[in-house]
């Protein structure tokens, strides 16, 4: 594990004013007893930089002898990232990956042109009882690169840069920011960090990155005197210099975000393009059947979704993605 003590001063002594622009409040659901908390896409904002989903899985535990299981199913046009605090996640893929996922570490999917797979509970896990806590958010792709070929790349917690000072400890899962790097490979300009924070301890938002946001996954945190609880998604204005700060019993924060993407983009279930068409054509791919199956997990799918009218221009969540599916 790599580890920074402020460099070039980055950690602030003080609040630095700047007004929240957003606060999004997740819609909660159900999967078979375990709740999912979903930030993006909302009413409010579809994306944060490239960050076009959000959900917060858990916490919550799962009884002896069961546990998560999405099926498998596909997706185009974006990367999944999940980052778990708490608990274990079997990964597997039509590339032939089988990964599991443990708290710190990153998953890093890129599906470009289409992908399957699907994410479970460990057999050997479920011998007892087991929690389950964490976020898994999609990258929408630039255009130039929604149809690249698909992939997959596993980061221990251990690789990723860490920095701490005045009672603050970042570790940057993706992208840049703080002085650092994250040896994650990402597919545009943004920043992704899991900060945690003492009472009282302050942390800045980078000011190289064009949209910024903020989730608050425990505790609470204030911005400018304004005082903002877990489950909250904050967005704030462009360019404004702020810091967050901890609440008395201290906080756990998802930084996001990164450049403005290059135009909105359609989503209908795990599918995410900047072309309807295109979302048509994996609809009518999947129901065929052309999408690859997942060696090790190839008797089960999750199949299409029924569609249903919106009178919104951009077809948004039907049905729910990955792990939500």
């Amino acid at each position: 594990m790599s580890v920074e003590t402020d460099p070039a001063g980055l950690m602030p002594t003080g609040d630095a004013a700047a007004p929240v622009a957003q606060v999004i409040v997740p819609r909660a659901h159900d999967i078979g007893g375990f709740e999912v908390r979903r930030a993006l896409p909302a009413t409010e904002r579809q994306m944060v930089g490239p960050f076009i989903f959000f959900d917060q899985v858990g916490p919550g535990e799962f009884l002896t002898g069961r546990g998560l299981d999405v099926r498998p199913h596909p997706h185009i046009g974006l990367s999944t990232v999940t980052y778990l605090f708490d608990g274990e996640i079997q990964h597997r893929d039509s590339l032939g990956t089988d990964q599991a996922i443990r708290p710190g570490d990153v998953n890093w999917m890129t599906t470009g042109r289409g992908m399957v797979h699907s994410e479970r509970t460990d057999q050997q896990l479920r011998t007892h009882s087991n929690r389950l806590f964490g976020i898994q958010s999609w990258v929408a792709l630039p255009r130039d690169q929604e149809e690249t070929a698909p992939g997959f790349v596993h980061h221990p917690g251990a690789t990723l840069p860490v920095i701490e000072a005045g009672g603050a400890r970042l570790r940057l899962v993706a992208g840049h920011g703080w002085g650092a790097r994250s040896p994650v490979a990402t597919p545009s300009d943004l920043f992704y960090a899991d900060a945690v924070l003492a009472p009282g301890a302050a942390i800045p938002l980078p000011d190289e990155h064009e949209e910024r946001g903020a989730y608050v996954v425990e505790g609470e945190v204030s911005v400018a005197g304004d005082r903002f609880e877990a489950g909250r998604m904050l967005v704030f204005r462009t360019g404004d210099g702020l810091a967050l700060r901890a609440g008395p019993r201290g906080a756990r924060l998802l930084l996001l975000g990164g450049a403005v993407m290059d135009g909105p983009r359609h989503l209908f279930w795990n599918f995410v393009s900047s072309s309807r068409d295109r979302i048509e054509q994996a609809k009518a791919d999947w129901r065929a059947g052309r999408f690859g199956t997942v060696p090790g997990d190839d008797q089960e799918f999750i199949p299409l979704p029924v569609e249903r009218v919106r009178a919104a221009p951009v077809a948004q969540d039907t049905a729910a993605g990955s792990p939500t599916s």
